[in-house]
């Protein structure tokens, strides 16, 4: 049975494209098939990269499959995955994230997590000499996913490890990695097409903190005010999206990669708390500019407070 790999929902560039080169590595060197998948529509930056690396962008699948066999990359979070992703056969996990706990397996399975920024870098290493088979379109797709979750090495996340590694990538691909990134980023800050809920869920992940539910959504952009000039009907929307998704509040973050820094938006007093007691902030208004903030993983989840 043809091995099913995906992960997180709300799929970005490192979770798209680490299906795809975690599938291709399965099937093309370990002669074990394998399909990469995802949980939903990739953002705008993880489908230049599927057309810019000419890759065919995953099936969509909203269930994992009773038995089904699975690897599951770039979270650990049960809340990030399918809703019957204990019932499917899970063979592996392959994270850069903290341990979340909650997914139970049929039996003892492979697990790989390491402090890096970036899922596809493990995957590198993980290949061992097999990574030099690696075909030109899998070194895009993974040099993509290093400078998507390091955003060019701008943010705390990054490591030297990441860093060598995008390096050589872009080395091997003949291409300037300055250049490049920027393309990428001017994908990622073209979001004039999406509603203001697609925008609140497009990069996000569900954290409970002191009881409350919140839904952390970034929006990563050279292009900061694009949002921010929809700022009230965004946080209008927000509404609407909790009473959807069955949580309390939205905490939504406007990241500018070239400042280096996050403007939070504030539709209430709790979301102004938590900006205050989490950050230092002094909330004047529905919005508030946090200089330094890139990073969720490591600046905004680990310091929330209610």
């Amino acid at each position: 049975m043809t091995i099913k790999v995906f992960g997180h929902k709300a799929p970005d560039t490192d979770t798209t494209g680490s299906a795809i080169i975690w599938a291709w590595y399965l099937s093309e060197i370990k002669g074990t098939p394998a399909d990469a998948k995802l949980l939903g529509e990739p953002n705008t930056e993880a489908a230049f990269m599927l057309k810019r690396w000419s890759l065919d962008k995953p099936e969509i699948i909203e269930l994992a499959g009773e038995g089904a066999p699975c690897v599951v990359v770039d979270t650990n979070n049960p809340a990030e995955l399918p809703a019957d992703i204990n019932a499917c056969d899970l063979l592996q996990i392959i994270d850069h994230h903290k341990l979340t706990g909650g997914i139970e397996t049929k039996s003892p399975i492979d697990i790989t997590m390491r402090p890096l920024a970036c899922t596809a870098t493990i995957m590198y290493d993980l290949m061992g000499d097999d990574a030099a088979k690696m075909p030109e379109a899998i070194k895009g797709a993974m040099l993509s996913c290093i400078l998507s979750d390091t955003m060019e090495f701008r943010s705390p996340t990054t490591t030297d490890v990441d860093k060598i590694l995008a390096e050589k990538l872009a080395a091997d691909l003949g291409i300037d990695m300055g250049a490049y990134a920027s393309e990428m980023f001017e994908a990622k800050s073209d979001v004039s097409e999406f509603s203001d809920a697609e925008l609140i869920r497009m990069d996000s992940k569900i954290n409970e903190i002191d009881g409350l539910k919140f839904r952390v959504s970034v929006l990563e952009t050279t292009a900061p005010q694009i949002p921010l000039d929809r700022k009230a009907s965004i946080m209008e929307s927000m509404a609407a999206v909790c009473a959807e998704d069955e949580i309390d509040h939205v905490l939504l973050f406007v990241i500018d990669i070239l400042k280096e820094e996050a403007t939070m938006l504030i539709p209430n007093d709790v979301v102004k708390g938590v900006a205050e007691k989490s950050f230092g902030a002094l909330v004047t208004g529905d919005a508030v500019v946090l200089p330094g903030i890139l990073s969720r993983k490591k600046q905004i989840i680990p310091n929330l407070k209610v």
